[in-house]
């Protein structure tokens, strides 16, 4: 495919003309402007939809024409760019195919935006819990066996949502069958693949779940592409799901005032898809192969190798994530996440012949590694494998929970209530708590070890108290 990128180049032909700006937004092209210089530069791009540049919610000319060169790249029946993350492709595939108490089977380590999403439109889900990766020491992916006890169960589900793969870079090895097995009971599919936008640039990649069968994808571009945070992907590929149904979502959700930094960053990003090779990977996994034999070789650092060859967990013997993660911070290392066990990196997509100073990287790890010796560890002896119930449906709906009396109690007395609201450790943002799920003594337990830790927590929680939020 020719080196084609239709916004990219339109916005250098309208500021090559040094127009004037009398419309928003109010910066005039930078001029008023008090941000550092290296972004102010950036700002004569940071236009309107302007004659030339296309409307984002009605294209007709370089945006129809950007997102129809995505949807050729992917293999998708149509593609969209998303300006407001893949929060709001999960919000609106979810709206897309279902409504109001319609009942729609989920991945239980879904993203806290696909729970978001549930709340708003108002389902009943059926939560499928995934099974533990010992490799990766995480919670993996849905058995095969599970899903074919929750379709047979709940045949009539609107839809079976997935993360394919998780953020720790796990994949299902079956997951063709899985989507079979879900579209033999006219169940569609949707996929959270935030983390496998980069999977079709070579078959030694696992595969995108859109290759695989699925009817909507959402990708975050921003993650492992070169692309600006939250710029977004959306792919359809389906008779189950209606694109336009898609796209009526899209106008409702996304913004009204589209940044075309962000376009123009998603046609790159698209661009450097449709241009990566064979040799580009292979030049990718030498120098990751450089990187973590000279790792191993002068630290005692841990590398466990996961699906997905852009990720890397890193694990310091004696030592949690947490810690490790604070290490690495003090030499200006900064990682995707942490957790009880390690840390998670993110390797860069390089093309043949791209640098990324990984001997730099490496001194600094080495670095790192010295100073946390003299440390003492917070280290628990950790029961990190928490088997959740295979199938499982909230005891309250999410309008029964919203209308309940509530009341904040200490956690350790929570057990056998419901929760009234989520925790999220943060990163990853998989909920540990969801509102309407009876809380048990091994979510209680998890929480425990994650707090004495370190662990970060997002939603409406008052741990620092020892209280939680639960139905009265």
């Amino acid at each position: 495919m020719k080196n084609d990128r239709p916004i990219v180049q339109a916005l250098k032909k309208f500021v090559a003309n040094e127009p004037l700006s009398l419309h928003v937004p109010g910066h005039k092209n930078g001029l008023l402007s008090q941000l550092p210089t290296d972004i102010k530069r950036a700002l004569i791009y940071d236009v309107t939809e302007l004659t030339g540049l296309d409307d984002f919610h009605h294209p007709e000319e370089v945006i129809l024409e950007a997102e129809q060169l995505l949807a050729k790249t992917y293999g998708a029946n149509r593609s969209f760019f998303l300006v407001n993350g893949s929060t709001v492709g999960n919000l609106a595939m979810i709206y897309a195919t279902c409504k109001q108490g319609d009942t729609v089977l989920v991945q239980r380590n879904a993203h806290k935006s696909i729970f978001h999403a549930l709340q708003l439109v108002g389902v009943k889900p059926v939560y499928i819990a995934p099974k533990w990766h010992e490799q990766s020491e995480t919670a993996g992916c849905i058995e095969l066996a599970t899903l074919k006890q929750a379709v047979a169960r709940y045949s009539h589900a609107k839809a079976a949502i997935f993360t394919y793969p998780s953020y720790y870079g796990v994949t299902a090895q079956d997951f063709q069958q899985q989507i079979a097995i879900c579209h033999e009971a006219n169940i569609p599919v949707l996929v959270d693949e935030a983390h496998g936008a980069h999977l079709t640039v070579t078959e030694q990649l696992p595969a995108s779940a859109l290759d695989l069968g699925a009817d909507v994808v959402v990708q975050s571009a921003h993650k492992t592409l070169p692309a600006m945070t939250m710029a977004s992907f959306m792919h359809v590929k389906s008779q189950r799901v209606s694109a336009d149904m898609l796209n009526h979502y899209l106008r409702m959700l996304q913004s009204s005032s589209p940044s075309y930094l962000l376009l123009a960053s998603l046609d790159d990003a698209r661009d450097y898809v449709a241009n990566y090779t064979e040799s580009d990977f292979v030049y990718l996994m030498d120098k990751r192969k450089q990187f973590i034999e000279s790792l191993t070789a002068s630290t005692q650092l841990q590398v466990v190798e996961v699906d997905d060859n852009l990720k890397l967990l890193v694990r310091a013997p004696g030592y949690t994530g947490f810690e490790l993660k604070g290490a690495l911070e003090k030499m200006h290392v900064y990682v995707e996440l942490a957790d009880a066990k390690q840390v998670l990196l993110i390797l860069p997509l390089l093309k043949h012949g791209d640098s990324y100073p990984f001997a730099d990287l490496r001194i600094r790890m080495k670095e790192a590694m010295i100073h946390l010796k003299d440390q003492p560890s917070k280290e628990l002896e950790q029961r990190t494998n928490f088997e959740m119930m295979s199938i499982t449906t909230p005891e309250y709906s999410f309008a029964e929970i919203e209308a309940a009396t509530k009341e904040w109690v200490p956690y350790m007395r929570a057990i056998g209530r419901v929760a009234a609201s989520t925790i999220i450790p943060y990163p990853p943002g998989i909920p540990l708590f969801v509102p309407g799920e009876k809380i048990t003594v091994a979510k209680l337990s998890q929480l425990e070890e994650l707090l004495a830790i370190g662990a970060t927590f997002q939603g409406e929680h008052r741990l620092l108290e020892k209280l939680i939020y639960v139905i009265k």
